[in-house]
């Protein structure tokens, strides 16, 4: 079955642990970016006006720089992202919206110093549809071990 990374990566902490699923798992990787790149005060959570909040609270669209050729092709999909405000940032929900996932395994991980993924895989679901298989969500901390980290992915796909 063949199997992509898509991940959205801030800081880079995310794009660390989708790398390594990449090389873990055998899989091809997608890095889902804005058209508009975020700046750093973009990203400055504790400034109410910053682009992140902005766009968390409107609940706006991202739009999204690239598309992964051949989604249909792929069987198995992880998909990272950073822990915002409880949830997924809004770009994760535009990249989903753009594809049919249907009878996919997906398998999501996050990154986040405190907030955990449970409810945000919840929120995901109906995104997904009901024909998609969420086999797994995980939360890592940014020195969570490579070890943890790769076992992980492995566990994944073989569900």
């Amino acid at each position: 079955m063949k199997k992509l990374v898509a991940y959205f990566s801030a800081s880079g902490v995310t794009e660390r642990a989708a790398e390594l699923i990449k090389k873990t798992v055998s899989a091809d990787i997608f890095e889902i970016m804005p058209e508009e790149p975020y700046k750093d005060s973009d990203l400055k959570w504790i400034n109410p006006l910053a682009r992140c909040n902005k766009e968390k609270i409107g609940k706006k669209d991202i739009p999204i720089a690239k598309k992964v050729k051949g989604m249909e092709n792929y069987g198995f999909v992880f998909i990272g992202f950073p822990i915002w405000y409880y949830g997924a940032p809004n770009i994760i929900l535009s990249f989903l919206k753009q594809y049919d996932f249907s009878g996919k395994k997906i398998a999501l991980f996050a990154t986040s110093g405190g907030s955990d993924i449970d409810k945000t895989a919840e929120k995901l679901k109906p995104v997904f549809g009901e024909s998609v298989q969420i086999v797994g969500a995980k939360r890592f901390y940014a020195d969570t071990s490579r070890e943890v980290i790769a076992e992980w992915a492995r566990q994944m796909t073989e569900k």
